[in-house]
């Protein structure tokens, strides 16, 4: 089954603007949608496409790469191995998992300099040392960034009536208990799935949750395995599953030494920027100072990590078990598990602002004359001014540090949010809005 994703909208650009000069890269996690959605437009927006996957190519399909000197003869053999006829200037050609085969990707540079069709290439961990050390990048190359599916899509394949969030975001007044309780709990909905195409496709199908899990549970067994090729010693998958409870914890920042059991090195802060490069996970870094900028202020030591889809979070979160059972997600979508889940929606909320291609920033600082600090869960630029974010499962309480974040930094903040399940509503500047309109705050 085909989604309607929004990187496809982005390639009709690449193809109408760019494609003459760069091959297109389709960069992201593992099955998160990058073959269907390059296939799907080459599908529709080409008059022939040739397809080469180098998880199963041929050696016949290989040993073209050998010589692409004369590339005449390069198209030749290509069409004879796979019976496809390409036409000047409305045919394409896909490199599925590029990565694989780093020649392919290093012949990028001739390819496009030689005018004749279009490239698309699609990879997973691509940008891992060992994947690439050995060859010239292209500069011939764009990047899209392929994501699980967003909220906004996720509501497309479910047949969700997205514009109608739109309307509600736009009145800017209470929609009501009744109503509220419904959207949150369609959000919660998307918040066990997660944007995984294949999660989503059983969810459409009717498939329970104890099945949607197994999936998930598929997807995360893969990613160990890729894990496992880049750091067989399995501290990669370590910090990978450790990373709901260190978020459960509440701490400042994310710590590999309880992960790992003993004090990091260098080596093992490398396995964190491999792990990011995966884009398994999304890091969050502590901007020092936020009334500077949150670029050039981010604390490379001092930093959370999240989940880059919030289904496999929820998975991750009763890995332990050899199944989540329907009567968990059941509860989780009624809302009624015991335990805290302030966690599960700040990994929603970092999924959610990730998906529009920002990266993350948060800021702590400390109490005067107490052991103990506020801190302010994510922060956004908005021209020159920062929009801040308190992430709260239930609403209530005091939001102290999200006040204390205004009277500090107010000639800097343009708006701040306290993000829960609470109905639209307004304490002094502080705007109180439902996790279903996030994606409005963002756009």
């Amino acid at each position: 089954m085909y989604f309607k994703r929004k990187a496809y909208d982005k390639l009709v650009q690449w193809k109408t603007d760019y494609a003459q000069n760069y091959a297109v890269l389709l960069e992201g996690a593992r099955r998160v949608g990058k073959s269907t959605i390059a296939e799907q437009f080459a599908r529709n927006e080409y008059r022939s496409y040739i397809l080469i996957d180098f998880s199963k190519a041929s050696n016949e399909i290989k040993s073209c790469f050998d010589d692409i000197n004369d590339l005449d003869m390069f198209f030749l053999r290509l069409q004879a191995l796979t019976g496809v006829n390409l036409y000047k200037e409305e045919s394409v050609v896909i490199f599925d998992e590029v990565q694989l085969f780093p020649k392919a990707r290093q012949a990028i540079k001739h390819l496009v300099k030689d005018g004749r069709y279009h490239y698309i290439e699609t990879g997973s961990l691509i940008s891992i040392k060992k994947n690439v050390e050995n060859i010239l990048i292209p500069s011939e190359e764009m990047k899209i960034e392929v994501y699980p599916m967003d909220y906004e899509e996720f509501c497309w394949a479910t047949n969700q009536n997205f514009d109608m969030l739109k309307k509600i975001y736009d009145m800017n007044k209470s929609i009501g208990q009744d109503v509220n309780r419904k959207l949150m709990r369609d959000i919660r909905v998307y918040m066990a799935v997660g944007g995984m195409p294949q999660a989503v496709e059983a969810y459409t199908a009717g498939q329970n949750f104890s099945m949607i899990d197994q999936i998930k549970r598929q997807i995360i067994v893969l990613y160990e395995d890729d894990f496992k090729k880049t750091d067989p010693s399995g501290r990669l998958s370590s910090i990978y599953h450790s990373i709901p409870a260190q978020l459960s914890k509440g701490a400042k920042r994310y710590s590999l030494s309880k992960t790992l059991g003993r004090r990091k090195n260098e080596k093992d802060d490398s396995l964190i920027y491999d792990l990011i490069d995966s884009k398994t996970v999304i890091a969050s870094y502590n901007s020092t100072d936020p009334r500077v900028s949150l670029s050039l202020t981010k604390d490379l030591s001092s930093y959370k990590l999240y989940i880059a889809d919030t289904g496999l979070f929820v998975t991750l979160m009763f890995i332990d078990g050899p199944a989540t059972e329907n009567e968990i997600y059941a509860k989780l979508l009624a809302d009624k598990l015991p335990a805290n889940l302030g966690y599960l929606y700040e990994n929603l909320v970092a999924q959610m602002i990730t998906s529009t291609g920002r990266k993350l920033y948060y800021h702590t600082w400390e109490k005067k004359g107490s052991t103990h600090y506020y801190e302010v869960d994510f922060l956004i630029s908005e021209g020159s001014k920062i929009n801040a974010f308190e992430i709260k499962s239930s609403g209530t309480g005091k939001h102290e540090s999200i006040k204390q974040f205004y009277k500090k930094y107010s000639k800097h903040v343009r708006n701040i949010y306290l993000l829960s399940q609470k109905d639209v509503s307004k304490e002094e500047n502080l705007l109180f809005k439902p996790f279903y309109l996030i994606p409005f705050l963002l756009q």
